[in-house]
């Protein structure tokens, strides 16, 4: 039966894999069975952050030593940039294999939509895409109720003048033509297309104004981060499934604000920590990976007490709300090698966002 492997590893730069490369040679890793790669790389996180391609073509060219190119093109690398604050870069490869195991437990499934034309980001073309790429990310991963479904993360396209140009010239417009805006809508969009295929929202209830507007709308399970190292969307479901075996699980939680790590502490005891405060040095060896979103509340206030996150004109928005959540996270499970990616529109409510927490039984 497959049985999912979970491996995070410490990053010093963007293109040092030096950490994967010795766990495969060890025999920690095996390259044939890795396929998903999720990154935390020392960019700004946004337009022209190159760090996420750097490390993209990185790993290719690694992967691309155990196999075909083209199959290690299918590998899905969701590079997120920004380690702001104390936020540790580091890789989470997520990998497949076969064995035996007790069950229910950790299942991966991938997938890789078409490019997405640059007149549908944003739009109801975007959702329709990645709702696709989600019930096939879930077929892959033997998962057929969607409640078994933990977290999905989507990476996404963003515009560039060059695209926006392009669609231009074949008489269409785009959704906005503010290429950091455009981030947005993508995020906004991918998130709406996972709560349309996880039963959370009907298509049929978001208007195309909706998007990037209406923060009643969203997803307690996506997690969705834009780049310009791809045109179409990569998308990894993580859930639970009878057909998987193996010693990891997984479970999830939505934080209501940049503060609130108790539902996190909860999903933690529901998986056999005691969590009463941080964690001890042997649950830490039991936690695998914590994966989060965050984002400024658009009131700009938190708990009735006025934040600036939005209007720092030096710093985006999302840079600073993902130093604060990982803080935040930190201080509850004792370490800061964090899965957080900024801007979470329509995932989780205004101002809070899902986690996923990945651990050993």
């Amino acid at each position: 039966m497959p049985v999912a492997k979970v491996h995070r590893i410490s990053a010093f730069a963007p293109d040092d894999i030096s950490g994967i490369t010795r766990a495969i040679a060890d025999g920690r890793i095996d390259p044939k069975g890795v396929i998903a790669v999720f990154g935390k790389t020392e960019g700004n996180g946004c337009v022209n952050d190159f760090s996420r391609g750097f490390a993209t073509a990185t790993l290719t060219q690694l992967f691309s030593q155990f196999m075909a190119r083209d199959d290690a093109q299918k590998i899905c690398f969701v590079m997120s940039g920004g380690t702001e604050g104390g936020m540790a870069p580091h890789w989470t490869v997520f990998e497949r294999a076969e064995g035996e195991g007790p069950g229910p437990a950790l299942a991966i499934g991938r997938a890789h939509t078409p490019a997405l034309p640059p007149e549908d980001l944003g739009r109801a073309g975007e959702i329709e895409m990645v709702a696709e790429g989600v019930r096939e990310a879930m077929a892959d991963a033997g998962i057929d109720n969607p409640g078994d479904v933990h977290f999905v993360q989507v990476k996404c396209p963003l515009l560039t003048a060059q695209r926006i140009g392009e669609a231009a010239a074949r008489g269409k417009t785009v959704a906005t033509t503010s290429t950091l805006k455009s981030m947005g809508l993508s995020r906004a969009a991918s998130a709406l297309g996972v709560a349309v295929a996880l039963g959370e929202l009907r298509a049929d209830q978001i208007a195309e104004h909706d998007i990037g507007e209406n923060w009643a709308l969203h997803s307690a399970r996506a997690s969705c981060s834009a780049g310009i190292e791809l045109l179409g969307h990569e998308i990894v479901v993580l859930g639970m499934s009878k057909q998987w075996g193996g010693p990891l699980v997984v479970d999830h939680a939505v934080m209501a604000d940049a503060i609130d790590v108790e539902p996190v502490r909860a999903a933690l005891q529901r998986l056999g920590f005691s969590a009463s405060g941080q964690l001890s040095p042997a649950e830490r060896t039991r936690l695998v990976a914590l994966l989060a979103k965050a984002e400024p509340s658009q009131n700009a206030t938190l708990r009735g007490f006025r934040h600036t996150m939005l209007d720092d004109s030096d710093i985006s928005p999302t840079r600073h709300a993902r130093a604060f959540v990982c803080g935040a996270l930190a201080g509850l499970v004792g370490h800061a090698e964090i899965y957080v990616s900024g801007g979470a529109e329509h995932q989780g409510p205004d101002g809070g966002g899902p986690v996923a927490v990945i651990t050993t039984r």
